[in-house]
Parts: C-alpha cells; sequence; structure tokens
C-alpha cells in the first residue's frame, strides 16, 4: 500500500470522525422544535452539545484540509463541481454557528426565536446534502476527460442521490435523539427516547434500501460485510433503545454510520472521483500530490492527530453528565430594547 492509499484511508477515517460526532449535533439542532417546548427546554438542548459542537467541526475542516493537501484535482474537480450545494453547506454551518454563539447574547425571546430558526435550518441543510453529496461519490458523476464535471445542478439531484439525502437525515436524526437521551433527564430524555424509537425504525428501513442498492449497483464484493454491519448496528439500535439502554443505543447509532463510510469510501477506491465513463474517473494515482508532500503529511499527522483526540476526547470527559431543566439559570443576557442611560451633566 502506497501513501496515495494511507492518504485515502486517513481521509475516509476524518470524515467517519466529522459525520459520527457532527452527526449528533446535526440531529439535536433539527429536535430543537419538537423536543424544546419551553425557552429553558431549548437552552437544555442546546447545552448538550454546547461545549463540544464546535469542536466537532474541526474535523471536517481537517478533511478538506487533507484533501487539498494529499488530493488536490480531486479537492479541485469536487470543489468546481458540487461548487452549488456545498456553499448551500457553508452558508448554513455559518448561519448555525452564529445563532449558537449569540443565542444567549440577548435576553429576547424574538431573538432566541431567530436563533433557534437559524440552528434548526443549519442542521438541516447539511443533514439532507452531506448524503445527496456522497451518493452521487458513489454512482459516479459526469466527468471528461480533463476531469472537468460537465453535469449540472440537478444532475446530482437523482433518485438514488436523493434517497442517500433521506438515509444520512434519519441517521443524524436517531443519532441525536439518542444523544439526547444519554445526555438529557426528566422529560426531555423521555421524549428523546421515545423519537429515536421511531426514527430509528424508519432509519433501518430507508439505509437498507439505499445499501442494497448501492451494493448491487455500484459497489464491490467485500463491501457486503460493512452493509451487514450497519444493518445488524441499526437493528440493535431500535432493541437498545426500546430497553432504555442509551449508551449501547449510541455506540450502535455510532457504528452504523462508521460502518456506511466504509461503505461509501469502499465503492470509490481506487478511485477518489469516479465518472459515469470510467475511462475519466479520478483515481488515488492520478489524483494525488508528490510522495514527498505525503510524507511531509504522514509525519505531521503521526506527531499531531493523537493530541487532537486527547484533548476532544478529555472535553467529552469534563462535560460527562446529564443536563436536566433544573440546570439552566435565568436568561443574563443583554435588553433588545435600546435604552437611553445618558444623563445631563
Amino acid at each position: 500500500m502506497g501513501l496515495p492509499d494511507l492518504w485515502f484511508i486517513l481521509i475516509a477515517v476524518l470524515w467517519t470522525g466529522y459525520l459520527v460526532l457532527e452527526g449528533f449535533d446535526f440531529g439535536v439542532g433539527m429536535l430543537l422544535p419538537v423536543l424544546g417546548r419551553k425557552d429553558k427546554d431549548r437552552r437544555a438542548i442546546i447545552n448538550t452539545i454546547g461545549p463540544v459542537w464546535d469542536g466537532n467541526e474541526v474535523w471536517l475542516l481537517t478533511a478538506g484540509g487533507a484533501t487539498f493537501a494529499a488530493f488536490p484535482e480531486w479537492y479541485a474537480t469536487l470543489f468546481s463541481g458540487f461548487y452549488l450545494p456545498l456553499l448551500l453547506i457553508l452558508l448554513a454551518l455559518i448561519i448555525r454557528g452564529v445563532s449558537f454563539e449569540y443565542r444567549g447574547k440577548i435576553a429576547d425571546t424574538r431573538w432566541a426565536a431567530w436563533c433557534d430558526r437559524g440552528i434548526i435550518v443549519g442542521s438541516w441543510v447539511p443533514s439532507i446534502l452531506w448524503g445527496v453529496a456522497f451518493a452521487n461519490l458513489v454512482r459516479g458523476v459526469e466527468l471528461d476527460a480533463s476531469h472537468t464535471f460537465t453535469g449540472g445542478f440537478f444532475s446530482l439531484l437523482n433518485p438514488f442521490a436523493l434517497l442517500g439525502g433521506v438515509v444520512t437525515l434519519g441517521l443524524f436524526l436517531t443519532h441525536g435523539a439518542v444523544f439526547l437521551a444519554l445526555k438529557t433527564d426528566g422529560d426531555i430524555r423521555v421524549r428523546a427516547r421515545a423519537l429515536g424509537l421511531r426514527f430509528s425504525v424508519g432509519t433501518t428501513v430507508a439505509a437498507g434500501t439505499w445499501a442494497v442498492w448501492a451494493q448491487l449497483a455500484y459497489s464491490v464484493a467485500w463491501t457486503w460485510a460493512a452493509v451487514a454491519v450497519a444493518a445488524v448496528s441499526l437493528v440493535l439500535v431500535v432493541v437498545m433503545v426500546a430497553k432504555d439502554r442509551e449508551g449501547l443505543a449510541f455506540l450502535f447509532s455510532a457504528l452504523g454510520i462508521v460502518a456506511a463510510v466504509v461503505l461509501i469510501f469502499g465503492s470509490m477506491y481506487p478511485d477518489v472521483m469516479p465518472a459515469i465513463d470510467p475511462a475519466n474517473s479520478l483515481n488515488v494515482d492520478n489524483a494525488s500530490s508528490t510522495n514527498y508532500t505525503l510524507t511531509v503529511m504522514t509525519w505531521v499527522a503521526a506527531a499531531l492527530v493523537p493530541v487532537v483526540l486527547l484533548y476532544q476526547g478529555w472535553t467529552y470527559w469534563v462535560f460527562k453528565k446529564r443536563i436536566t431543566v433544573a440546570h439552566i439559570p435565568e436568561p443574563i443576557g443583554l435588553s433588545l430594547t435600546k435604552t437611553d442611560d445618558v444623563t445631563s451633566a
């Protein structure tokens, strides 16, 4: 196995970390209007991911940076061909991040409502579009002989890709509901667990349909193992949620997402961006950087990735306890109404 193959695997690992960790973030954001009946409920829900959501997004930045450095032609073709969906994802993530950061700055119901809308929209859009994008990478896209994307935006909205968007939406909703059941107590925990049970059943059906379609039409023999692991994991999520075993349900939900990533990247390999015409595909060899660049990147990754894993693991350990509405104080933000405190001399 050469360095290009190694970096293909490492990029898959980075995407796995992002989708597992940011996946429950997205799920929590999408469930905010469903489980957050009152302001304190919504604040408790947001606080479950408050210490970790921005750290989880680092995995996306690292995956994008690694792709740019290790496979520059893949990066160029991907970002030019998928420009509109990736732009929509970026805008959604910006709106979501701003809403998280500024929601508590002003103590006003209208301000909180608009920030909540930003969190909700900023969670729904990426949850769907990431699935659409990855499904297109499995199916193959329209590339010419110079590896230039020749399809339009609507060519990406094919039935296989749209079902992929439904699958990631369901996976993240299930993952988020199970996470909330694990991280909260009281009424929110009970309702999150009930939603997790409903979502897990529907997600299992949708994901199973898409995985079998992908396997039969676009994948290789060994990725049947990933399909089997995903299927067993999602069924066990249903079982564990029904038995009120939130910790195990969350682990199996995460394992299902890991198996999905293995299926996606395993179906692509040795291509990094498959084309409808296989002769025009970008692969790990014709899209990679020089051997010297990949060698330097490997040493840097070997030194820094363990540090990242340690501090992120420490963060989750510190904030591991459950949150209840009773832990949420009264708002201390500024007033949205302008006041004139200037007095004449």
